[in-house]
C-alpha cells in the first residue's frame, strides 16, 4: 500500500497506522471506506483505496495500484472494481477483528444513477450487501469516485 502521509507500507503497517489514528480520538465517529476505480490505457490501471475519515476532523487514506489486462466491457470493469474492493474489505475486516477494532466498513462503488453505470447499481449494491457491507454509490462514493479516480489517471 502507499500513503501520502506514510509512504510505501505493508498491509500490516497500514492496519497499525489505522489503529494508531483511531486511538488518538477513540470517542470520535469514523467512516472506513474501501473503493476502487480504474482507467483504460493499453492495460487497465486499477487503484484500490482504503479511507479512514474521522468525522469533522479529516482523515487518512492508503492506496494500491494494480495493472491488469485491458478490460473493455463496462459491466466487467465495474464488477472487477467491486470484487477488488470486497477482497480488500474482507481482509481489513479480519485484521480489525484481530486488533479489536470494532468499526464498520463501507464499499464505495464508482457507479451512479446518472450515466451508463446506472443499470448495474441494483446488482452491485445487492452483491456488496450480501457480504454484510454497506454500499455507497455516486455522489457519496468518494473513496472510489474521488480519491481512487485521482490516482487512476
Amino acid at each position: 500500500m502507499h500513503s501520502p502521509t506514510y509512504g510505501n507500507i505493508s498491509f500490516e503497517d497500514m492496519i497499525s497506522k489505522i489503529k494508531n489514528f483511531i486511538s488518538k480520538s477513540p470517542n470520535s465517529e469514523y467512516n472506513i471506506s474501501v473503493g476502487t476505480d480504474s482507467q483504460n490505457f493499453d492495460y487497465t490501471k486499477t487503484v484500490i483505496v482504503v479511507s479512514v475519515y474521522r468525522r469533522g476532523h479529516g482523515g487518512i487514506f492508503f492506496y494500491d495500484i494494480k495493472n491488469v489486462k485491458r478490460i473493455n466491457n463496462l459491466m466487467q470493469k465495474l464488477f472487477y472494481e467491486t470484487s477488488t474492493s470486497l477482497e480488500i474489505a474482507i481482509k481489513l475486516l479480519k485484521a480489525f477483528e484481530e486488533e479489536k477494532i470494532n468499526l464498520g466498513i463501507s464499499i464505495h462503488v464508482d457507479a451512479g444513477n446518472n450515466g451508463s453505470t446506472s443499470k448495474f447499481i441494483r446488482e452491485i449494491t445487492g452483491w456488496v450487501n450480501s457480504y454484510g457491507f454497506d454500499c455507497e454509490t455516486k455522489p457519496n462514493s468518494y473513496a472510489a469516485s474521488s480519491i481512487a479516480d485521482k490516482f487512476s489517471k
